[in-house]
């Protein structure tokens, strides 16, 4: 078996930028912004970087949508931070990959999921057989359907456009997700989904998004529901832990910051303090 010298891999791309500058496409967990804000600040660093991807201007300002961390870029500028420190992934790279979370809902019944989609204005509910479901929301004629029973699914549809089925899909969301736990998954199996979590009364199934679906919706103004994409980055770069006080100094410059982080990076890996894992790994400290 051949394995890549560690010399001839490529560290990613880091850089710090103004916190107002990158553009959530989710929206974040407002329940967890205040508290991670709070943590940020007592542990005096940033452990792991959020990801994020250019986003094209016309002005030429430098503007990024954020893949992968909305809750901690809310939380830096909850916590006042005028800079951040990300890492730049191009979204057209082949090794990025975007799928869906679905949500395996406990503590409501069918029926009062069913009372709570009946009075959404615009939704409308058929009931089908899960091959129907999958289908409709195969070709985007669904904005999403949910599993009961392991024959049968409450398709939900409506919406002219991408920006109305996102408000739909919001909506939806909105009836149990500050209300009821759930549990992120990623089979579309009810089935599968209580073999893990027993209590589980309900399976949303979301859509496969695009990634010009996201930069579209990034650049509205407009946000996903929180915890659908799932964007899977290779060489993730974890456990930084640059000092907040650098991020935090509002009277140094970011270019200065910037060829900070450089020559500190450059320390980091003379000193072999970086190290690169080619194979999965499983994290039991976070």
């Amino acid at each position: 078996m051949t394995q890549t010298p560690q010399s001839d891999l490529k560290l990613p791309d880091l850089r710090i930028v103004p916190v107002p500058s990158l553009v959530p496409h989710e929206r974040q967990d407002e329940t967890r912004t205040a508290s991670l804000a709070l943590r940020l600040r007592e542990a005096g660093v940033l452990k792991n970087p959020p990801v994020v991807t250019p986003l094209p201007s016309p002005d030429g300002s430098e503007r990024y949508v954020v893949l992968d961390g909305a809750n901690r870029a809310a939380a830096a500028s909850v916590a006042g931070l005028p800079h951040l420190l990300v890492q730049v992934v191009r979204y057209g790279d082949p090794g990025i990959r975007l799928s869906t979370w679905h949500h395996a809902l406990t503590g409501i019944s069918c029926d009062s999921l069913e009372q709570g989609l009946a009075a959404l204005s615009g939704l409308e509910r058929l009931h089908d057989d899960l091959h129907r479901a999958r289908a409709l929301l195969a070709r985007r004629e669904a904005i999403a359907y949910v599993i009961c029973d392991a024959e049968r699914a409450i398709i939900l549809r409506g919406g002219v456009d991408l920006a109305e089925r996102n408000d739909l899909l919001n909506a939806v969301v909105d009836l149990y997700s500050n209300r009821v736990p759930f549990h992120r998954v990623l089979r579309e199996s009810l089935d599968a989904a209580r073999a893990r979590f027993p209590d589980v009364t309900a399976l949303f199934m979301f859509p496969q998004f695009q990634p010009d679906e996201i930069l579209e919706i990034a650049t509205s103004g407009a946000k996903l529901p929180a915890g659908i994409t799932r964007h899977v980055i290779p060489w993730r770069a974890l456990r930084v832990n640059v000092p907040l006080d650098v991020l935090s100094d509002p009277a140094r410059p970011l270019e200065e910051k910037n060829r900070w982080l450089a020559a500190w990076i450059t320390e980091r890996v003379a000193e072999r303090h970086v190290r690169f894992y080619e194979e999965s790994t499983v994290l039991f400290d976070e």
